[in-house]
């Protein structure tokens, strides 16, 4: 009966986070990289900046959701950025596969009083798969659709669009993703044909005035789903130390929630990184407080990076949040 129920809840996680094009965001954003949310972040900071990330979900239950994806974005003029996206996800039986090419533009707005404005597309190409040959009946699941039987996959197009505005240590970005509905084939059953959500990021760099080379980041990333309604937020909150090569470490924590759910957090948990000699690791952790939190350990994810080819372009719109950056960069 146990293994019964942890079907079901399965069931109702996969209608509700697994939908084709809409790989959930987790914490992976927190790994000082923002390209994750936003294609407006292209070509901001190091001129080449490369992340990969792993993450697992739910450790403990069988077939549980996994995904291994890798970023790279840098700077192409000095005020323009261009990024790419790799994923590879796993969710049960279904497979996703896909990459994401991006294009951002920054502009001034006031160079006195340091506010930029980016704009950024991004083209989405997106394969989908069902593992029809794994479906064979178990004593778990001893009856099988006999209609689920050869090759079922679908590849699909999408565009992403963003915008990003900063005012010296403090940045919001909006984005609007999936903009196109989605082909629908026969076998998609039930599966919705608009996968149009929105995403808003903002957060606010704070230097400390007790200790030197240290700064505060508190943010808050919300996600909305158009076709149905339902939407999550993140809480965030990091502490960042710099020594006097520009290496740091970084720890934090991360609250989620759905929106109509305040004080019932879906996930709770840690997280820490460290760039030495530019190369960067970070790791987070997060507690499920959901309905499968008897049936798992949490979700892990690793993030591991490089940052080379550094330059500071001749336009400060390109210049990362930090005050360490802008500090490097000659402002005061």
């Amino acid at each position: 009966m146990k293994k019964f129920a942890l079907y079901i809840v399965l069931f109702i996680s996969s209608l509700s986070y697994g939908q084709e094009l809409n790989l959930p965001v987790f914490t992976q954003y927190l790994a000082d990289n923002d390209f994750i949310i936003s294609p407006t972040y292209a070509g901001i900071g190091d001129n080449l900046r490369i992340r990969a990330n792993g993450l697992t979900q739910w450790v403990g239950i069988k077939n549980a959701p996994s995904n291994q994806a890798l970023y790279a974005d840098f700077r192409i003029a000095n005020q323009t950025g261009v990024g790419i996206s790799l994923y590879n996800d796993k969710n049960g039986n279904t497979r996703q596969k896909g990459v994401k090419m991006s294009f951002a533009h920054h502009i001034i707005l006031d160079f006195k009083s340091r506010q930029y404005l980016s704009f950024g597309l991004s083209y989405n190409l997106n394969s989908f798969r069902i593992d029809t040959e794994n479906f064979r009946g178990n004593d778990d699941m001893p009856i099988v659709d006999p209609n689920v039987r050869d090759d079922r996959s679908i590849s699909n197009n999408n565009f992403d669009v963003g915008v990003l505005y900063r005012n010296k240590m403090f940045y919001f970005s909006f984005n609007a993703n999936n903009i196109l509905e989605k082909d629908i084939d026969a076998f998609t059953g039930i599966e919705p044909s608009k996968l149009l959500n929105f995403q808003g990021y903002a957060g606010y760099v704070i230097k400390s005035q007790s200790m030197s080379n240290t700064e505060f980041e508190p943010s808050v990333f919300y996600q909305r789903y158009n076709s149905d309604g339902r939407s999550s937020t993140d809480i965030n909150l990091k502490y960042r130390k710099y020594n006097k090569a520009g290496d740091y470490y970084w720890i934090g924590g991360s609250y989620r929630f759905l929106n109509d759910q305040a004080l019932k957090p879906l996930n709770l948990g840690p997280m820490a990184g460290i760039m030495k000699n530019n190369f960067y690791f970070a790791y987070s952790y997060q507690v499920t407080m959901n309905d499968l939190a008897p049936f798992n350990s949490g979700t892990h994810a690793i993030t591991i990076g490089i940052d080379f080819l550094q330059g500071i372009s001749d336009c400060p719109c390109t210049q990362g949040t930090s005050w360490t950056r802008y500090r490097n960069a000659g402002h005061n």
